[in-house]
């Protein structure tokens, strides 16, 4: 029998900040393709068990560990745990991240170098513990989560935009050095999407909202099951010649200058 192109079953998979949003959107698409989650956050040990019991209930083998990818040493435990009591991971999804919403000239350092550190540095960190194993067994699947603002500024992200585009190219030269040990790296770039955290903005008559609907060619907001398909494509045998591409599920936005504003 053949096959699927997109069948997980057997594969490990971590995804950093799993315990809700996109993260666990992504997560909840490899887990229903057959992959055990690595489930990973910072906050506490109790939200961890709390994702973990999600997953659990919608038929998803899932193991929680907390720790902070921006801290090595912490990196260094937590992988070397999962390969002894889960086994080596097949697939990683860079995916924790912060952002802080500061006009730059008002921005302390302090700030630009903690988003710096989470949204950047720890893809390094973890995919360099990751990756280790993989070139071992010539075989691996690395998915940065990217941004439009891997392509485009936009006022208050000034340091978020220069972490994701940051990312966008160590995406690509993780491609060039680790993609001839059979492991492909790439990223997704995500647009807007309906979050608990944009439900304040998503209501009719909120300027955001409006520049969200009128931005996007799909003419909505995106849902995260949205993603699922494109961590599913990037993780599974599909993409085996996919490397060091980004991804973008922003419902077109990038493809277009935007429309007129007299236009209906």
């Amino acid at each position: 029998m053949r096959i699927s192109l997109f069948d997980l079953k057997g594969k490990v998979a971590l995804v950093t900040g799993s315990t809700h949003g996109l993260g666990m959107a992504m997560a909840k698409g490899l887990g229903k393709a057959g992959a055990t989650i690595i489930v990973n956050g910072n906050s506490s040990q109790e939200k961890v068990d709390e994702a973990v019991k999600f997953y659990e209930a919608e038929k998803i083998k899932a193991v929680g560990y907390k720790f902070n990818v921006a801290d090595e040493a912490e990196v260094i435990e937590a992988v070397q745990k999962i390969h002894r009591e889960v086994g080596p991971i097949d697939i990683l999804i860079n995916n924790a991240g912060i952002i802080k919403r500061t006009p730059l000239e008002e921005m302390e350092v302090a700030d630009f170098k903690e988003v710096i550190n989470i949204d950047l540095v720890s893809p390094f960190i973890v995919s360099k513990h990751v990756v280790k194993s993989m070139i071992i067994r010539k075989q691996g699947k690395i998915i940065n989560i990217c941004s439009m603002m891997s392509e485009l500024g936009r006022n208050t992200v000034g340091a978020y935009a220069a972490a994701k585009g940051g990312l966008k190219m160590l995406t690509q030269n993780m491609a060039t050095e680790w993609a001839k040990h059979n492991i492909q790296i790439n990223g997704i770039g995500p647009g807007y999407f309906a979050t608990t955290q944009t439900t304040s903005i998503r209501v009719d008559g909120h300027p955001f909202n409006e520049f969200i609907i009128n931005r996007t060619p799909a003419a909505k907001w995106g849902n995260p099951k949205d993603l699922e398909g494109a961590a599913i494509f990037l993780a599974s045998k599909a993409s085996d010649f996919v490397n060091g591409h980004i991804l973008y599920v922003d419902g077109g936005i990038l493809a277009t200058i935007g429309k007129p504003l007299d236009e209906n």
